[in-house]
């Protein structure tokens, strides 16, 4: 799989975009370069990468988040460190950005200097089974509102279709086509297909580009042992 050196994760609420950009950034890890994940989502998301902060540093991934993260204190302050990493060429930099049009506002401050050094994906994250994406067309206008919102526009698709915990092959398999539509409706290719990494087996050979997570464990299930597969 290709990569640039800033990959940018933005989806609607709830597409699952966090976990993916956890798994991204350290499958760049295992390809032995520097890599820094940035939280710029402002919008309080269930998935955080703050309650990962530990795993990721073991694993030699350097992470940026707002000093409120994990907090009452909901403020829409960007982390200077994020600056740094937008204009630092010797890292690779997995971004992820807010869960509607308005956290989306946070990258605009970033988007210049992303767009003059140009090597870069912005990548949609889509999940279908969401009640705003279910179609084609309600997709495209969740699309619409996050380009306008941070005036950067979409490299390509991830679809991550799923249903939490209760995911089947069956869901996956069933989200292809309607990924070929969107695909097709926007001109943009389908970078990967995202599935937990216990229906691998499964699907591997059935849905191209697969790309296996590891699921981070919800705040609220500190507990769980959804994390237990390593991919």
């Amino acid at each position: 799989m290709d990569y640039k050196r800033l990959t940018l994760f933005a989806g609607h609420y709830g597409s699952g975009k966090t976990n993916i950009a956890l798994n991204y950034a350290r499958w760049l890890r295992r390809q032995n370069l520097p890599v820094t994940i940035a939280d710029l989502d402002i919008v309080n998301p269930y998935f955080r990468t703050k309650d990962s902060e530990a795993a990721l540093a073991a694993e030699g991934i350097r992470l940026i988040v707002s000093e409120f993260a994990n907090s009452n204190v909901d403020l829409p302050a960007m982390p200077k460190e994020a600056y740094e990493l937008v204009s630092d060429p010797t890292v690779y930099g997995v971004l992820d950005i807010g869960g509607d049009d308005r956290g989306a506002l946070a990258l605009g401050r970033y988007v210049p200097a992303i767009k003059e050094e140009g090597s870069y994906e912005m990548l949609f994250v889509v999940n279908r089974s969401r009640p705003l994406t279910r179609t084609v067309a309600d997709t495209l206008e969740v699309m619409g509102e996050i380009e306008e919102a941070c005036n950067l526009p979409f490299t390509a698709i991830v679809n991550n279709t799923n249903l939490g915990l209760q995911t089947t092959a069956s869901d996956v398999l069933s989200s292809l086509e309607y990924a070929q539509e969107l695909s097709q409706k926007t001109g943009l290719p389908i970078k990967m297909t995202c599935a937990a990494g216990w229906l691998w087996e499964e699907l591997t050979g059935k849905v191209p580009d697969l790309f296996p997570l590891s699921i981070q464990k919800l705040y609220y299930m500190i507990d769980s042992e959804v994390n237990s597969w390593q991919n």
